[in-house]
C-alpha cells in the first residue's frame, strides 16, 4: 500500500506543471486582456498578513489573489475560477471552463496584488516569468516545503535546502520590472540581490527596542517616528511588511493611513478569541515552520498574561530537516513562562518532547498524538482565565472550534472547506 502511495504520489508530482500550464495559457489570455499593473507578494511566511494589510490601503483600487497563490490558484483567481470543496470532483468543471472564461470581460481594476509562493522546485520560476510583476515584495526565506528541495541537494544542484529555496523565490525579483521590496534583515534574501534587474530596495528593523509593543487587543510599530496602532496581535516580525506596505503605497501615489482601520486579520494567524470558561484562546494555527514559530512565541511571551499556555503542534514537510527543526523548537519554548506546555503530533512528540524534558525535567509538559485525547485534555484542566495560544499543524484549529465560547466565531477561522470539515470529523472534531 506504501509503495503504491508512494507511486501515486511521485505521478502527480510530476503532472503538476503539465497542468498547471493548461490554466496558465488561458489565465494569460485573460491577463493579456486586462493588463494590469501586477504586485507580487512572497516569501516564506508573512504573505497573507502583508496582503491583507497593503488591501486595507489600497482598498477597491486593486484586486486581490485571496486563497490563491500557487501554480493552480494564481490562473484560477485570473479566470475567475474557485475551488470551493477541494474535492476531486471539482476538477472536471476547472477543465471545461478555463477555455470559456479566458474570453470573458477583464476585471475593472488596474491593480492586481498576487500572493505567489514556492512550494516545489520550479514554481517561482513558472509564476514570475509568467507574471513578470512591476513590483515585487519579498518578505522573507526560510525552511518551508523543504521535503520538495530536499532532491536538489541530494543531486549536488545546492549545497543547502536554504539556498535551493532562495533560489526559487529569487525568481521574483530576478522578473520584477520595477522594483523590488525586500528584507534587508534576512541573508538569504539578500543572496538573491544580484539577479534583480529593477531596483531594489531594502527595509530593516529599528536597533532600538522601542520600536513594538504588544497589548491585549492591539500591536504598535514605530515606522520613520509615526506611530503605528493596529487592532490586532501582530509579532515584532510584520514591522518589515507595514514597512513595506508603506513603501509600496508611496510608490504608488496613494495616501498611507497609521491607523490601518480597515485590516482585517486573515483566519489563523493570532486571531483572538473568548474560550469557555473565561478563557482567552489565540489562535495561530493556519500553518507553522521554525521561524514563524519563532515569531508567535516572541509575541506570546510579550503577551500580558498571568496564567499562559502554549499548545504546539507539528511542522509539516521539513523532509530532511524534520528533526533538526523540531529540536530547535524546544529552544524556542524553554524561555517562556508558560503554566502548561502542550505539544501534539507526531514530530512534536518524537523530537521535541524528548529534547524539550532534557531542558526542563521539572517542568509538566504534556505530549498528544492525536487532536481528540487534546481537546478532552484542555476542557478537564481549565478553570478560567487561562490564555491559550494554538500554533501548528494537525487539525488545531479543529481543537480551537471545540473551545469557541461564541459558536458563530468558528466562520472566523482557517480551512472551512467541505473537505476539512470531513477530515477534522474523522480525526474526532
Amino acid at each position: 500500500m506504501c509503495y503504491y502511495n508512494l507511486m501515486a504520489k511521485a505521478l502527480k508530482s510530476k503532472l503538476y506543471f503539465f497542468l498547471a500550464s493548461y490554466f496558465r495559457f488561458f489565465a494569460a489570455i485573460q491577463l493579456r486582456k486586462w493588463s494590469p499593473q501586477i504586485i507580487v507578494i512572497t516569501g516564506s511566511s508573512g504573505k497573507t498578513t502583508l496582503l491583507h494589510l497593503i488591501e486595507s490601503q489600497l482598498g477597491e483600487q486593486a484586486r486581490y489573489s485571496h486563497h490563491a497563490n500557487s501554480s493552480f490558484g494564481i490562473p484560477f483567481d485570473v479566470l475567475g475560477l474557485k475551488r470551493s470543496t477541494l474535492q476531486k470532483t471539482e476538477w472536471l468543471y476547472l477543465l471545461l471552463a478555463a477555455p470559456v472564461k479566458a474570453f470573458k470581460k477583464p476585471y475593472l481594476q488596474k491593480l492586481y496584488v498576487v500572493e505567489a509562493d514556492c512550494d516545489r522546485s520550479g514554481e517561482g520560476k513558472f509564476l514570475a516569468s509568467w507574471l513578470k510583476p512591476a513590483i515585487t515584495v519579498l518578505t522573507g526565506i526560510s525552511l518551508t516545503h523543504s521535503m520538495n528541495f530536499d532532491p536538489l541537494v541530494a543531486n549536488g544542484k545546492f549545497p543547502t535546502i536554504e539556498k535551493a529555496i532562495a533560489y526559487e523565490f529569487g525568481y521574483f525579483i530576478e522578473y520584477a520590472q520595477d522594483l523590488a521590496i525586500v528584507n534587508g534583515d534576512d541573508d538569504l534574501s539578500k543572496s538573491e540581490f544580484s539577479r534583480a534587474r529593477a531596483k531594489v530596495e531594502q527595509i530593516k528593523q529599528p536597533i532600538a527596542a522601542n520600536f513594538y509593543q504588544i497589548l491585549p487587543s492591539s500591536t504598535e510599530f514605530i515606522i520613520d517616528g509615526e506611530l503605528v496602532s493596529i487592532s490586532a496581535l501582530l509579532p515584532r516580525e510584520v514591522f518589515f511588511s507595514i514597512a513595506a506596505t508603506k513603501t509600496l503605497v508611496n510608490k504608488l501615489g496613494a495616501s498611507f493611513d497609521p491607523s490601518f482601520k480597515n485590516f482585517k486579520l486573515p483566519p489563523g494567524r493570532s486571531s483572538v478569541f473568548a474560550g469557555i470558561k473565561n478563557t482567552t484562546l489565540i489562535d495561530s494555527s493556519y500553518n507553522a515552520n521554525l521561524d514563524s514559530m519563532q515569531a508567535i512565541l516572541d509575541m506570546y511571551r510579550l503577551y500580558p498574561g498571568n496564567n499562559k499556555w502554549a499548545v504546539l503542534g507539528d511542522m509539516l514537510e521539513q523532509g530532511s530537516q524534520e528533526q533538526q527543526q523540531h529540536e530547535k523548537l524546544a529552544e524556542l519554548i524553554k524561555v517562556l513562562n508558560l503554566k502548561k506546555i502542550i505539544l501534539m503530533g507526531p514530530r512534536v512528540c518524537k523530537y521535541t518532547y524528548p529534547k524539550l524534558k532534557s531542558i526542563l525535567p521539572n517542568s509538566g509538559i504534556i505530549k498528544f498524538e492525536q487532536p481528540r485525547p487534546l481537546l478532552d485534555y484542555i476542557v478537564a484542566e481549565i478553570r478560567g482565565g487561562e490564555t491559550i495560544l494554538f500554533k501548528g499543524a494537525r487539525f488545531l484549529e479543529g481543537v480551537v472550534e471545540h473551545l469557541l465560547q461564541n459558536k458563530s466565531d468558528a466562520t472566523k477561522l482557517c480551512r472551512r472547506e467541505k473537505i476539512w470539515q470531513i477530515r477534522r470529523k474523522q480525526w474526532g472534531l
